[in-house]
């Protein structure tokens, strides 16, 4: 839209340009009436948030029950807009106009995750190549579900890296929280009978694509493991992990916990 002397003025005498959602109500407008509406017509917003670690799936379960979606038309969309199954959206609280339809609604979460992610590879690496990306993201998505916070995720990465090196499988329960088992506890009969890629104890290397999403800090993680040469963690009675370097600590590891 082309806009002269006069119509700035005209904008000037209805206010500015509000921030956000605009709910412009109609698909023809003369150029007064979009004026105005750009200026009063905001539109009634809700909150929806995703976290850190969580998987597509649940995510975008909970946002049909939450905004009375269709699930199989976000799935549509989703596969339509996103490059991978999972870990593409950024995880955050976005604001949401209310009445937005599936495929819209998927079309913003996805293209600004993509944003995002664009901007982010550029800043560590200077370029984007979103294969190279999007590894480094599968690899962040696996510390997200491992470590017991921020300050384990560089050694949790470590320890990622050094039994790819050495052409060990990872054997980490969180490769196989993906989808819909994002909450599922790992048993030994799962991982007899989980056929997937995401089985890290049957398939070396990682997953196909990343298992959830992932934060700023579990990203800067992969990009930049810690200098250790564990190999084996498990988790202790605080929450916290033991890292060991060979399997016979580990089982010692493991003993002390059990005690």
């Amino acid at each position: 839209m082309d806009l002269n002397g006069l119509d700035r003025h005209l904008l000037k005498f209805f206010g500015y340009p509000q921030k956000g959602w605009i709910d412009i109500g109609s698909t023809t407008l003369s150029k007064g009436d979009l004026l105005y509406r750009l200026t009063h017509a905001k539109a009634a917003m809700t909150e929806v948030t995703l976290i850190p670690g969580e998987t597509r799936e649940i995510f975008f379960r909970e946002l049909a029950r939450e905004l009375s979606l269709d699930r199989g038309k976000l799935d549509a969309a989703y596969e339509k807009y996103a490059p991978f199954p999972d870990g593409v959206i950024f995880p955050d609280t976005y604001y949401i106009p209310i009445g937005i339809g599936e495929e819209h609604l998927v079309y913003y979460l996805v293209g600004r995750s993509l944003a995002r992610h664009e901007d982010l590879a550029k800043k560590f690496f200077g370029i984007y190549n979103p294969k190279k990306w999007f590894r480094y993201v599968t690899i962040a998505s696996i510390i997200q579900k491992e470590a017991a916070d921020e300050e384990e995720m560089p050694i949790v990465s470590a320890v990622i890296y050094n039994r790819l090196k050495k052409g060990m499988p990872l054997q980490m329960d969180g490769a196989l929280n993906y989808g819909r088992y994002s909450h599922v506890k790992v048993t030994k009969r799962r991982i007899r009978t989980d056929e997937t890629r995401f089985n890290t104890y049957k398939y070396g290397g990682l997953p196909p694509y990343p298992v959830g999403s992932v934060s700023l800090a579990a990203i800067k993680a992969a990009i930049k493991p810690a200098r250790k040469d564990y190999l084996y963690f498990v988790k202790g009675r605080d929450g916290k992990h033991i890292f060991t370097k060979s399997y016979r600590s580990h089982l010692r590891a493991i003993k002390s916990v059990n005690k």
